[in-house]
């Protein structure tokens, strides 16, 4: 990330940080992060993972495309590229992103918000995505939701797999929402 939305990526952080009442070291504690790279990021010095990022997001109680939508590029490390399409106003609040990911990836997903879900979308190549304990061969043109507010993974075999992410977050003021697979 160029020097300005690593800018604007800090400053967001720093604002939602902030709004919550969290000081530097306990959200980067609660992130699993050290403080002086807590620090970093919020100068826009830092050059933070997509693993990252999610991370504080969700200690934030925010969505990802919060943190991201000043990046331009897409987002890449490990073999996978993000890129945000566009981010709902509603209720429920929906994301959608564009994805990548290299040959022989497995990228293992972090739980997000509570009452997040994630429907993907094959649109070439082959994937395996869900649950970690239930994870589904994707078919091109097909839509699959599986909860994300559990750890779930993504695995591509010997060619590049690309995709369309929609997250869906839980609607303002609902508990967790059961998810039909």
């Amino acid at each position: 990330m160029n020097k300005p939305i690593l800018g604007s990526l800090g400053r967001t952080i720093q604002t939602l940080r902030m709004a919550k009442g969290l000081s530097l070291s306990q959200l980067a504690l609660d992130a699993g992060l050290a403080k002086s790279n807590l620090s970093r990021i919020e100068q826009g010095e830092g050059n933070p993972t997509i693993d990252t990022i999610w991370r504080l997001a969700v200690q934030l109680d925010a969505p990802f495309g919060d943190l991201v939508a000043s990046v331009e590029s897409p987002l890449g490390e490990n073999g996978v590229q993000v890129r945000l399409i566009d981010q709902g106003e509603g209720n429920p609040r929906v994301d959608v992103y564009w994805v990548s990911c290299a040959p022989n990836t497995v990228k293992q997903s972090e739980p997000h918000i509570a009452g997040t879900t994630e429907t993907i979308t094959l649109i070439s190549g082959k994937l395996r995505a869900g649950e970690n304990n239930a994870l589904h061969d994707l078919e091109i043109g097909k839509a699959r939701t599986f909860a994300a507010d559990v750890p779930h993974c993504y695995q591509t075999d010997d060619s590049w797999a690309t995709l369309m992410m929609v997250i869906t977050y839980a609607k303002q003021g609902d508990a967790k929402q059961d998810v039909e697979l």
